[in-house]
């Protein structure tokens, strides 16, 4: 349900719009808090404390991430969707399918969560490009954040001829089943 106002200068037409594409965003960003506090419990293997300690920041970022999309969907007089039925109910993408595994393998599988969350951010801050530019500026600076987490996790998969040996992998399964550790 809908307020009876939005932002000064947007129609109540484009605020729905909008708010239909943030609530995407906000749904692909609560599922990577939880996926990637996930990893940070199930990783195991050598290098396990260097990534376990570099994946909570990147919680926080991508909670505090949420909480700026929640916002804006509420200032834009529409009520953001973040409970976990919700969230399941309304995502295009399956659960995160590793548990307990080895770095190589959750970083595999997260490069390829990342590159779908930059993907659909991408595809957002385009549509943003005439309907609202203040949506957008804020999509901008989390992909931003999100394009640096993706290549730390990659500058961990990656050798020394800067190939990354899971790159041609469709899927997080597929990603992980491609490393070796």
């Amino acid at each position: 349900m809908a307020s009876n106002y939005t932002v000064p200068g947007l129609d109540a037409d484009d605020a729905k719009r909008i708010a239909a594409v943030l609530q995407d965003r906000l749904n692909s960003l609560i599922d990577l808090t939880l996926t990637l506090k996930h990893i940070h419990w199930n990783v195991v293997g050598p290098n396990f404390i260097a990534v376990h300690e570099m994946l909570d920041p990147q919680v926080d970022a991508a909670r505090e991430m949420a909480d700026a999309v929640a916002e804006r969907i509420a200032t834009l007089g529409h009520v953001p969707q973040g409970t976990p039925g919700a969230v399941v109910a309304a995502r295009t993408w399956d659960d995160y399918s590793l548990g307990r595994a080895s770095v190589g393998q959750h970083l595999a599988a997260l490069d390829k969560t990342y590159t779908g969350i930059i993907t659909d951010h991408r595809k957002a801050i385009a549509e943003f490009d005439d309907l609202d530019l203040v949506s957008q500026d804020m999509l901008i600076g989390q992909s931003e954040k999100l394009e640096l987490y993706q290549w730390f996790v990659r500058a961990h998969l990656e050798d020394s001829e800067g190939q990354i040996p899971s790159a041609a992998a469709s899927t997080e399964k597929g990603a992980a089943e491609a490393v070796s550790d």
